[in-house]
């Protein structure tokens, strides 16, 4: 975008055109005690040079290579490998169309990206219909809740499962405040997944949704099927939320397995995740449910000439029609971040796809065995099947261990203990395609399992 700076005659005219005296008399209604009162601490600015110099000093810090920084991590947004080509197809000019696309004979590159993207996430997912994408994994799940809740009309409780992931049931948590939903956790059972018996007795006529986490939390798979069976015994949708989306390359497509709605973080398909970020949120419904969904769909059309085209076919938010029938105030999608997963997807295609999955779940494999052979650490949930990521009991020490492991380079997983006091004595650990035996013996190696 440029900038057109302007000159200080230009400042006055506009200023006396509008009546105004000065530019602070426009933030005249902010309060006064709200107000900084001061110039910004900023740095001096620096010449290109020295900026350059500057950017050299501060790339220099990370730690990169064979021998750098070695991750672990997971936990709702992996790291995968993701091609060169991704980056530079981003860059080719039928992408470089309108920023929203409501003019369709000026966005056709943007809305065929999206509809492609609609497309394949459709058929990941098993749903009917998948959105233009959301924000990220954690608030699609608190709209799909939302959404449940206008599904069900006079319903107005919703089940979480206590193996969802805990920043996923604190978005969930924020949102529901004031929309006439009360939230209840359902606790998991030593097996690591929700206790079925406890679920059960509280499903009842006021149900609007369970959600549930596929993999879940701590990694562990859970049974989808008579999950739905118990919640639609009771008239209720079954949500399930994917952290994982490389899962769904080797697993059941969710909806084939009886879930309504499903929502997935899609970040890990389209690059590294940088501090957190930015994320994908993948949103997905059956056809009967459509006009209650957020965000926006994009649909495939022809034109007088009979040519393919591409449009917005439904737009529920509120900046497009009023904001008491809105069905989300999400005004955007991850429209840059969903072109790179759907490029990375086209990429791989059908069998290059599975074929990621099967690596990823070996490489877990491989790795847990190696972890369990030097004897002082063990699976904490032994009897449950897993994906890519699994909880190691690693002793009282975990939380030692996990700083003394950064220190030798290995960012070994996440310190349970942060979210569950019971766990405390565990570490959650991600495996994927960028993990070989190598990194299984550094990883055992800075643990000193």
């Amino acid at each position: 975008m440029r900038y057109f700076p302007h000159t200080p005659d230009q400042i006055r005219q506009m200023l006396s055109d509008i009546g105004v005296a000065s530019v602070e008399q426009l933030f005249s209604t902010i309060p006064s005690e709200m107000r900084l009162g001061r110039s910004l601490k900023l740095p001096a600015g620096m010449s290109e040079s020295e900026l350059s110099r500057h950017l050299r000093q501060l790339s220099a810090k990370n730690q990169a290579g064979a021998d750098g920084m070695l991750s672990f991590i997971g936990a709702g947004l992996t790291h995968h490998f993701v091609p060169a080509a991704v980056d530079q197809l981003l860059l080719r000019g039928e992408f470089f169309t309108a920023y929203t696309p409501y003019q369709p004979e000026a966005s056709q590159g943007t809305l065929q990206a999206i509809f492609e993207y609609q497309s394949m996430m459709a058929e990941l997912t098993g749903c009917e219909v998948v959105n233009a994408s959301m924000y990220d994994g954690a608030s699609a799940a608190a709209e799909a809740l939302l959404m449940a809740g206008r599904v069900g009309k006079k319903r107005n409780r919703v089940l979480l499962a206590g193996a969802v992931h805990p920043e996923t049931v604190q978005v969930c948590r924020t949102y529901l405040t004031d929309s006439g939903l009360d939230l209840e956790e359902i606790p998991f059972g030593g097996d690591g997944l929700i206790d079925l018996g406890r679920l059960e007795s509280r499903l009842d006529d006021k149900t609007a949704a369970i959600l549930v986490q596929q993999p879940n939390f701590f990694g562990c798979l859970e049974n989808l099927p008579r999950l739905a069976e118990l919640a639609h015994g009771k008239g209720a949708l079954m949500v399930v939320s994917v952290l994982e989306p490389v899962s769904l390359g080797l697993m059941e497509a969710p909806a084939r397995l009886g879930a309504d709605i499903v929502t997935a973080e899609g970040g890990g398909l389209a690059g590294a995740p940088n501090f957190g970020g930015p994320g994908l949120g993948i949103f997905g419904c059956r056809a009967q449910h459509v006009w209650q969904m957020p965000g926006r769909l994009v649909g495939q059309t022809v034109d007088k000439n009979g040519q393919r085209g591409f449009v917005l076919t439904l737009a529920a938010r509120e900046q497009h029609i009023r904001r008491a029938r809105a069905t989300s105030n999400i005004c955007t999608n991850e429209g840059l971040v969903a072109l790179a997963a759907t490029i990375h997807l086209a990429l791989l295609g059908k069998t290059g796809f599975c074929e990621l999955a099967r690596t990823n779940a070996a490489n877990a494999r491989a790795t847990l065995e190696l972890l369990e052979k030097k004897g002082r650490a063990r699976r904490a949930f032994p009897q449950t099947a897993f994906f890519n990521e699994f909880v190691l009991r690693v002793g009282k020490d975990a939380k030692e261990r996990l700083e003394k492991a950064a220190s030798h380079g290995v960012l070994a997983g996440v310190w349970l203990g942060r979210f569950f006091e019971q766990l405390s004595d565990c570490l959650l650990i991600s495996v994927t395609e960028l993990h070989d035996r190598r990194s299984a013996e550094r990883l055992a190696e800075a643990l000193e399992v």
